[in-house]
């Protein structure tokens, strides 16, 4: 199949195969994905079985091949608990997120306004805010408060939309309603708040605050002041006891010195009689049902689901995103909407390529990476031999590829999706510049064209050719709104230092780590790559391994993290399954073999030898994380089929097409598992 320049091509394969040809996505039918929640069923399956069942009685792999079950394989399967154990505990001790899932939710919000308020609105609410937060951010008070209006809304369910989107993207702005119309005006808690911490932590309390999601907490940075934790917690109790409680812990920091936190929770309902405890039970209901879409967005599909129901994107909950082009089916949580009230709308939603199913109530919502993975059904076309050879070869080609995979594994690299679709710029070189502090080459980056003709690109190309920036604004389409926050910041502060830097603090705060983020996926990619390259599937001194799998969620992340040692090595102790790499951070903890100085000498070579991870002027903090360098596909099941090619009888002819069952652990891409298969890139 034809590659394309993605920072894949040149990463190691961990086995020899020669591999082949074949394109896949050739529609959204090839590519089936099918979350798998955390007992081990498929969320489309009503009768309970579990995947061994479901699998068997397919239809279409009744004469399949499937590969043997070995050794290492289930190995891995045993693993496979304590690993997710060990991300999800790392992520809740650095407050590391999902970039992707929250990008998706800030441009939810984007969506909505875009969606409730005219351009000229849109644009006075955003000077109105960068006014405020420039005020805020001066020390200056407020005196007399200023409102702006954001018109009229007849129907309440949309004014409760704009509410909360306005308040999830401007956390430091207040809005009310007068009659039908919308206002904002400054929030002078948050500015108190943010005169006792900082900005970042002031925007992510208030959203915190204000999305009220059922048994969620918020923590403050560590603290040695005692006179100062008193202030704050004076303050939260006085602005927010009613709804909120907190509590101080300790922990110890990498200085070894004792440090106290202050978490924040949302107080348990008190059962009441009367009307008012209906009221409130009523208001606590939550539907569970399978989503299931063809070619949308997941944003996109919540989106609608919410204008059909009259309720917020935010009241919708799920485990993670799924590809667009696909046909995807994932489990989804609905808050304030009955089952019969579901019902109601799923004829709606067929026009629009989505199905609702297996509608039931259920007490609570999901949390972002509650899956155990997801299951693929996958059709490769047009599936040839790298060398051209007979079909015999490539039945024989495609055996010896399958088989290596499912024994070996696949390095579990960070999928093409995690870099964007750019050809010409991708996300990881702006998330360099931006660890860099070079605002003004980020800039650049980020509005530098692709080679299609289309509005955007020919937007971007204005920008590059003329540096007009208002003239870029009025080509730029409306739908895309980091574009335009940029270029309005850029339009009044100037393409200098400070206009570049303001320009990056218009977007939200995910926006900016998402860059980063990349970048520093692309990081790990390449010392996997170096890792396998250097010492093979042996695990060697120095090497980093899930270690204590039985410990609870209030072990440090030192102590679940161990470097191997010498006898260790000698007595092989641990398999490669086991062995993690870092995604660069500030928090995290180096091999200390060749490839802690790979690490070193790569972060050297870009310019970040120095770099902290936290960049105070774009309010960035990057703790990083660990990953597991081979992952397994597990029930892999495959068949070979000849398609006939019948657009006229004249010119009729045949192709190889492979099709494959599969399921891949949560954050595992099948695009990175079909490289190692093929030996192609996609």
């Amino acid at each position: 199949m034809e590659e394309r320049p993605l920072d894949l091509i040149s990463l190691s394969y961990i086995s020899d195969h020669i591999g082949f040809y074949g394109t896949i996505k050739n529609a959204p039918s090839d590519f089936v994905v099918t979350e798998v929640d955390l007992t081990g069923r498929l969320v489309t399956n009503v009768h309970g079985e579990d995947l061994e069942t479901q699998w068997n009685s397919e239809e279409n792999y009744k004469k399949a091949k499937v590969c043997p079950n070995t050794t290492e394989a289930n190995i891995e399967d045993a693993l496979d608990g304590a690993d997710r154990d060990i991300c999800e505990a790392v992520e809740k001790e650095n407050n590391v997120f999902e970039e992707r899932d929250l990008l998706e939710h800030e441009v939810d919000q984007y969506n909505i306004l875009n969606t409730l308020l005219c351009l000229d609105v849109q644009e006075a609410l955003t000077n109105f805010a960068r006014s405020v937060r420039s005020t805020f951010q001066s020390k200056v008070s407020e005196g007399e408060q200023r409102e702006l209006s954001l018109g009229t809304f007849s129907d309440k369910h949309a004014r409760a939309i704009l509410h909360g989107a306005v308040r999830q993207t401007f956390p430091f702005l207040l809005t009310f309603t007068r009659s039908t119309e919308v206002l904002v005006k400054p929030n002078l808690d948050y500015q108190e708040l943010s005169l006792l911490t900082s900005e970042e932590e002031a925007d992510k309390f208030f959203t915190f605050i204000d999305a009220k999601v059922e048994n969620s907490r918020f923590t403050f940075e560590p603290d040695v002041r005692k006179e100062h934790r008193t202030s704050v917690h004076h303050f939260i109790s006085k602005k927010f006891g009613k709804l909120v409680e907190t509590k101080s812990f300790s922990e110890k920091g990498s200085d070894a010195l004792q440090k106290v936190c202050i978490t924040v929770r949302f107080r348990e309902k008190k059962g009441s009689s009367g009307k008012r405890q209906r009221s409130e039970e009523k208001a606590d209901i939550f539907t569970a049902f399978t989503l299931e879409k063809v070619n949308l967005e997941t944003l996109e599909a919540i989106s609608y689901l919410a204008s059909s129901l009259g309720v917020l994107p935010s009241d919708f909950s799920y485990a993670g995103i799924k590809d667009k082009k696909a046909v995807t089916s994932q489990s989804v949580v609905v808050k304030k909407i009955s089952p019969e009230r579901l019902h109601s709308v799923q004829c709606l939603l067929e026009k629009k390529g989505m199905k609702i199913y297996n509608i039931h109530p259920t007490k609570q919502h999901l949390h972002l990476g509650h899956l155990s993975g997801n299951h693929f059904n996958i059709v490769v076309r047009g599936v040839r031999c790298h060398s051209g050879d007979t079909l015999e070869d490539l039945e024989k080609t495609v055996d010896e590829a399958v088989q290596n995979v499912k024994n070996r594994g696949f390095i579990n690299y960070y999928g093409p999706q995690r870099f964007g679709k750019g050809l010409n710029v991708q996300s990881h070189k702006i998330g360099l510049a931006l660890l860099k502090e070079e605002m003004a080459q980020a800039v650049k980056l980020f509005f530098t064209p692709e080679e299609h003709d289309d509005p955007v690109n020919k937007a971007k190309t204005f920008f590059c050719q003329n540096e007009d920036i208002k003239g870029t604004l009025a080509l730029m389409p409306a739908y895309k709104v980091r574009e335009r926050m940029m270029l309005r910041a850029l339009n009044r502060y100037g393409m200098n230092d400070e206009g570049c830097l303001r320009g990056w603090l218009s977007i939200p705060h995910s926006m900016r780590i998402f860059y980063v983020h990349a970048y520093c996926s692309k990081v790990w990619n390449e010392a996997a790559s170096y890792r396998i390259a250097t010492y093979g599937t042996e695990v060697v001194e120095g090497d980093l391994v899930l270690h204590n799998q039985d410990a609870n969620e209030t072990t440090s992340l030192s102590d679940r993290v161990h470097i191997v040692t010498a006898v260790e090595e000698e007595e092989r102790v641990y398999s490669i399954h086991q062995v993690v790499l870092p995604m660069p951070g500030h928090s995290i903890r180096y091999p200390t073999n060749q490839v802690g100085q790979w690490y070193k000498e790569a972060l050297a070579s870009a310019g970040l030898q120095s770099c902290k991870f936290r960049i105070g002027t774009l309010q960035l903090n990057v703790p990083g994380c660990y990953r597991s360098i081979i992952k397994f596909p597990r029930n892999l099941i495959y068949e070979t089929v000849t398609e006939i090619n019948d657009q006229s009888q004249e010119k009729a002819s045949e192709h190889t097409a492979l099709k494959l069952s599969l399921t891949l652990d949560s954050s595992c891409y099948a695009t990175v598992c079909l490289r190692e298969m093929m030996k192609c890139n996609f």
